[in-house]
């Protein structure tokens, strides 16, 4: 190997190593005082403001997005911009978090006292335990930080990951707080893969195809006519209006197997009498999961105990769900 891809190789395992090590000791951060500051932003009526400059900001703009996708309303205001004007987004019901790793910014000594003068309470996540910042704060969270993995000690890099991290433990500490759940996140995140996963219910794909159904006395042609039709690989056993069994293409195939002529065998007698039923208004995630969980392709649709449909992997493949 060449000197240039062993420096390649070396400077990025010791960063990573560096700050491995900061996420480790930023674990130590994490107690009542954390959980003080916590239980005080879940009970505003407001917003939580998150402010910084340099790197700090730009770690400040995901933390945002963050809180917002978990059910934590916030906005950035960027502190040089929040001294020339900014200032005016922040309400009385709202709370400021200041990042910055030093907590002695010229910006952050301007602004924090403009901050108090509107009885706003602050939250710093600061690196330095006796800066202005901190010392000022209503709360202080320390983001303690040995040195940067940047080999000169200069580039924001193990404290900026440090940031984001303790940004990540305020938003899912706030998220366990409100009970926030899946069905939630959907509501902030309806876009993409996730949000389909939790928006989009069973019964939006089942409506998508015919009812594929036989009743336990009917025998092979019928059986096949319906599957075939369906193109979902089985077909529901219906008796007296309700779902009594299942037959896919494997259970076709085992009675194949058997020896003998199989035209006039009825459903009953080979159909899966215990199949796998999903209500309609769940969502495209927890049919995912019944399916994962007895590695089938189908599910069985029902609205109480009427049959609905079916509903198959290749539904949740198409949507890019899977």
């Amino acid at each position: 190997m060449s000197e240039k891809k062993d420096l390649i190789i070396e400077s990025a395992r010791n960063c990573i190593l560096i700050e491995k090590d900061c996420l480790a000791m930023l674990v130590n951060s994490i107690h009542d005082g954390f959980a003080t500051a916590i239980e005080f932003l879940s009970n505003i009526t407001g917003r939580i403001i998150i402010t910084g400059i340099g790197k700090s900001a730009i770690v400040g703009q995901k933390i945002v997005a963050t809180l917002n996708s978990t059910g934590t309303p916030a906005i950035f205001m960027h502190a040089a911009d929040a001294i020339h004007g900014d200032l005016g987004m922040i309400q009385s019901n709202d709370a400021v978090v200041c990042i910055s790793k030093s907590g002695e910014t010229p910006e952050i000594k301007v602004l924090i006292p403009l901050i108090k003068l509107r009885s706003i309470k602050i939250i710093s996540l600061c690196s330095n335990a006796s800066s202005f910042l901190s010392q000022e704060s209503d709360y202080s969270i320390h983001i303690p930080v040995l040195t940067e993995a940047e080999p000169n000690n200069l580039a924001p890099t193990a404290s900026t990951t440090a940031q984001m991290a303790m940004g990540d433990a305020i938003a899912v500490s706030l998220l366990a707080l409100k009970g926030f759940t899946p069905e939630d996140f959907a509501h902030h995140h309806p876009g993409g893969t996730l949000g389909k996963m939790m928006y989009m219910k069973v019964l939006d794909f089942a409506k998508r195809h015919d009812k594929p159904q036989v009743s336990k006395s009917d025998t092979l042609q019928k059986i096949l006519l319906q599957i075939t039709r369906g193109r979902l690989g089985a077909c529901a056993v219906i008796e007296k209006n309700k779902v009594v069994g299942i037959i896919t293409d494997g259970d076709l195939r085992r009675l194949f197997e058997k020896e003998g002529s199989h035209l006039n065998t009825p459903a009953s007698e080979f159909m899966n009498s215990n199949p796998k039923f999903i209500q309609s208004n769940q969502s495209a995630a927890a049919a995912l999961r019944v399916m994962q969980e007895f590695s089938i392709s189908q599910l069985i649709v029902l609205n109480g105990d009427e049959y609905c449909g079916m509903i198959h992997i290749h539904d949740l493949l198409k949507e890019g769900i899977i």
